[in-house]
């Protein structure tokens, strides 16, 4: 039995967030960017783009296809 840790993440591009630390704690966020394992990019209606560690993040299942580093003005159209 292979007791390998399965390096795949929920996050991607497009991925609709939660942020769980932080002042900004409760508000949803895009993923734009992503940053090997650890970080991303995240912009949303109420946040500005700033990195962010994975681990402050509760991916939904609610996807948007966007392109990596779409613009602020898409995002926040895409969450109301």
């Amino acid at each position: 039995m292979n007791n390998s840790k399965d390096n795949r993440t929920p996050f991607e591009i497009g991925r609709v967030c939660i942020k769980t630390a932080g002042r900004q704690a409760g508000k949803k966020a895009v993923v734009v960017k992503l940053f090997d394992n650890n970080f991303a990019i995240i912009d949303g209606k109420n946040l500005k783009r700033k990195k962010c560690n994975l681990n402050h993040l509760f991916p939904t299942e609610q996807k948007f296809d966007i392109k990596e580093d779409e613009k602020h003005e898409v995002i926040v159209k895409m969450l109301k």
